[in-house]
């Protein structure tokens, strides 16, 4: 979001029921021409041969006003396309004499260089992303640059105001399992495959949604070999009122915290993987049950309030839930959500069936700009916060009840293209804070490797350089070679609970991360990332990789 698209837009007349009068009109005037020479046939003023090319002259009449009508019908649908493309935040359609529209100040992205003025037709929405303007919405995000009225960017939708998109990526190469003792093991994943529907119920009321499957898909015989999930990641109706103010009714919604969570099409970043901050610090995909208000409050600058269910200390299935939707009775015990190992990343609550396990109401703002003073400059600060992650029921190994514990966390995040030249850095920081870390399942379940402490941590910095490869394929090819350095601590100091402290020093990382990343088409990009990753585990982290992958956005 891709996710993503948020567009203020107006009610405007009906450009179709336009057409349909222009059509009925002309067609009344050809039909009044017809019976005004056939009253001059039966008056005698023409004979047989007169009325025959009294006839063949009002055919060609006829045809003339029928040509025109389409032509009349093709500009009016035209001008509707490019209202809905308005409504949606997206790219104008280009007209039918294949001349660009004119971008619209809000849609310009000031991280990409502007286009020459003789650039025209298609040849300039085949450029790479770094030489072609993204479209901007609301908020400032991206979109994909499909006509607002397509089935995956290829046709005509059947149904006015109907979308499909879709994203995905392919994953393959060796990697090490720490799990074998660090053993190099090759392997393939069919990551992700989503699919994008949007209607404009009016221009001013949209549906969107993400469905998503995951690992293959999902299966129940065993000999589909198929270990994989199918999910639905986003669904919600936005209600466009002014540029200041629009809602979104509740549904599921992603946390808007970083700019991946946001953004995590694999476009979006260089890397096969998505950085290592999103691996569990924030826990992406992170989505959740939630409603939200957004509006730009200046050019440049973008707000986002959203309310949403709480973030869980519970890391078991969905199955091991209670009925009374609270956690497995004592002495059963259950795994933690929030640990030193694996931060944030098995703690998402559940957005079905009324299953969450707390009613604890979380909060996240976020400030999304641009400067106009700083062209090629974006980036977002963002907080959430929930008073209390304790699930129902939830007890410590010994079996005290265990009591509330607050999640704060802040992030920090910018992305900088150098106008006019190939360099891009980005960098990012994220800050999490517990309230009573005492609380904490992982400290309390006679597990002393996994113990949390007061704070987590992490930051990144990265530098890209985009390179011009030339045109292949009746495209232009871009390179983009880049470097990460990113560091995370999820095992600070600060252990309260039941549990020894005697961490293993695996939950401070350093990731040493390059590669190129080749773009076909600003929609299309093949990967190659070798990653060497370093902790203070005395075992060491045996989680190195050299991975390839595909991925694709439109």
């Amino acid at each position: 979001m891709s996710c993503h698209r948020r567009c203020v837009s107006t009610s405007t007349p009906s450009l179709a029921s336009t057409g349909r009068r222009l059509a009925a009109l002309m067609t009344a005037t050809a039909l009044s021409a017809g019976l005004a020479h056939a009253q001059e046939v039966g008056n005698g003023r023409d004979k047989s041969n007169a009325a025959a090319s009294g006839d063949v002259a009002l055919l060609r009449k006829l045809e003339q006003m029928e040509q025109r009508i389409r032509v009349l019908e093709s500009q009016l649908k035209q001008k509707d396309n490019q209202e809905i493309a308005r409504a949606r935040g997206q790219a104008p359609v280009p007209p039918a004499d294949g001349k660009p529209a004119k971008d619209r100040r809000d849609g310009d992205d000031p991280t990409q260089p502007k286009q020459p003025k003789d650039q025209k037709g298609l040849a300039g929405m085949l450029k790479p992303d770094w030489a072609t303007p993204v479209p901007r919405d609301l908020t400032g995000k991206t979109a994909p640059v499909n006509r607002p009225n397509s089935i995956i960017g290829l046709v005509d939708s059947p149904v006015t105001g109907m979308s499909i998109g879709a994203y995905g990526e392919m994953k393959f190469g060796l990697q090490q399992n720490p799990a074998a003792g660090g053993q190099w093991q090759n392997g393939f994943d069919a990551h992700r495959l989503v699919l994008l529907p949007t209607y404009l119920i009016t221009p001013n009321i949209i549906f969107n949604a993400e469905i998503e499957f995951e690992h293959g898909g999902s299966a129940f015989d065993a000999d589909d070999k198929l270990h994989g999930s199918a999910e639905i990641e986003q669904i919600w109706i936005d209600f466009k009122m002014i540029d200041q103010f629009n809602w979104r009714a509740p549904g599921i919604d992603l946390i808007p915290i970083g700019y991946i969570n946001e953004h995590h099409e694999p476009t979006a970043f260089y890397s096969v993987n998505r950085p290592e901050i999103y691996h569990g610090l924030i826990p992406s995909t992170w989505k959740a049950p939630a409603t939200s208000v957004y509006g730009r409050l200046t050019d440049g600058l973008y707000y986002t309030l959203q309310a949403s269910s709480s973030f869980e200390d519970f890391g078991g299935d969905f199955d091991k839930r209670t009925d009374g939707n609270a956690v497995p009775p004592f002495p059963t015990g259950y795994p933690a959500g929030i640990t030193g190992v694996d931060a944030l990343g098995l703690g998402r609550p559940v957005v079905g069936d009324f299953r969450q396990l707390s009613n604890d109401i979380a909060v996240t703002g976020q400030l999304s700009y641009s400067p106009p003073m700083l062209p090629g400059f974006n980036g977002s600060v963002s907080a959430y916060y929930t008073p209390n992650t304790t699930p129902r029921g939830a007890y410590a190994d010994a079996g005290l009840p265990l009591g509330r514990s607050s999640l704060t966390m802040f992030d920090a995040e910018f992305r900088y293209r150098v106008p006019n030249t190939g360099v891009e850095a980005r960098g990012e920081y994220v800050f999490v804070s517990f309230g009573n870390p005492a609380n904490l399942r992982a400290n309390n379940d006679t597990d002393s490797t996994n113990n949390v402490g007061k704070t987590m941590y992490g930051y990144s910095g990265e530098l890209a350089y985009h390179l011009p490869l030339g045109n292949f394929l009746s495209t232009d090819w871009e390179l983009v070679p880049f470097y990460r350095y990113s560091f995370l601590n999820t095992q600070t100091g600060g252990f309260a609970g039941s549990d020894l402290n005697a961490p293993t020093g695996a939950g401070q990382t350093q990731f040493h991360t390059a590669g190129v990343a080749v773009f076909p088409s600003p929609q299309i990009v093949l990967k190659a990332t070798w990653q060497k990753v370093i902790n203070r585990d005395p075992a060491g982290a045996n989680s190195d990789s050299v991975l390839g992958g595909v991925g694709f956005f439109f």
